[in-house]
């Protein structure tokens, strides 16, 4: 007899007991109307309210569902690389656990991945539920990546995608440390497909990622794709002692010309904190990138696993 085709859902959690008991039901429905073996696979990114204990509920409820506790909070790009290191499945599916990627659009994406398709990413058409300075600034954060990296990250694309196994295992070979999910998704290639919807608002509770991590989250994509800033630290630098040469040869010649009456203290200290901030902003540049060298080169675990019980498999596939 044909084997059956394995999928796997994988969701990355962190405090999100309020919206969990929400998005469940639906994604088990969905999962119960697919002609094929699904499973889902939750991860507990380091919760500290009741999270855990409810995803350890859903577990023991159905044995299509595993449950994956980090040591500690390691981070979303941790720990769905956690999550997609266990899948031992035909495709995976990474949803959010707020509900804002619907589950009902899986069996749509499992028809594209059936049409010879290796990825299937959702598009965002609309952000429901986010204020417009969210929306403008992850649209000009996707917008600035497209300009700077050598890779083509899709814009306005989350992390709600179907990839195929393949896709997996090019993805478990990709161990760095300082992970920009978003840029490895499209690092990897294959057949990659963009498939439009409308991007809901939260069941319950509230995002976790505000203003300080998203502009974090901006730092690790384009320092991780992009050596342009490095480049326009050094352009800026060359261009900046040309004219501070230029500026110097002027002031020497005045001064042997007309001599110099005036002190010339507001200009001497406009050139000197001038230079100054682009010194800072140059190094700042430049630690940015030591910083990530400096991690890497710790050679520290992605992350570390305190409890794991995976879902149940009809006929599991040998691991690789």
């Amino acid at each position: 007899m044909p084997r059956t085709e394995l999928l796997t859902v994988v969701i990355a959690a962190h405090n999100e007991e309020a919206a969990l008991p929400l998005l469940h039901p639906r994604l088990m429905k969905v999962l119960d109307g697919l002609d094929l073996e699904a499973s889902v696979l939750y991860v507990d990114d380091g919760s500290r309210d009741g999270t855990w204990e409810l995803l350890r509920s859903f577990a023991d409820a159905d044995p299509r569902v595993g449950v994956l506790r980090l040591a500690r909070n390691f981070g979303k790009e941790a720990a769905l690389t956690a999550g997609l290191d266990q899948v031992d499945a035909d495709a995976a599916v990474v949803l959010d656990a707020d509900g804002q990627d619907p589950p009902e659009l899986i069996p749509e994406l499992v028809a594209r991945w059936r049409e010879g398709w290796e990825v299937v990413y959702g598009t965002r058409m609309s952000r429901d539920g986010e204020s417009w300075l969210k929306r403008f600034t992850a649209a000009a954060f996707y917008r600035v990546m497209d300009r700077l990296s050598d890779t083509a990250v899709p814009r306005d694309t989350g992390d709600f995608r179907l990839m195929s196994r393949p896709v997996l295992e090019a993805l478990r070979q990709l161990r760095e440390r300082q992970r920009f999910m978003k840029g490895l998704f499209a690092w990897v290639g294959f057949r990659q497909l963009a498939f439009p919807y409308a991007r809901e608002p939260r069941l319950a509770g509230g995002s976790k990622f505000n203003y300080w991590r998203l502009w974090n989250l901006a730092l690790e994509g384009i320092t991780s794709f992009s050596t342009v800033p490095l480049r326009l630290a050094t352009y800026v630098g060359v261009l900046t002692a040309l004219l501070a040469f230029v500026w110097g040869l002027w002031i020497v010649v005045r001064t042997l010309a007309w001599g110099d009456p005036v002190q010339g203290w507001p200009t001497m200290m406009t050139v000197i904190l001038f230079l100054g901030g682009l010194q800072l902003v140059a190094l700042g540049i430049i630690g940015e990138y030591l910083g990530r060298l400096y991690l890497e080169a710790k050679q520290r675990p992605l992350y570390l696993v305190a409890e794991m019980r995976l879902p149940a498999q009809a006929n599991p596939l040998p691991h690789v």
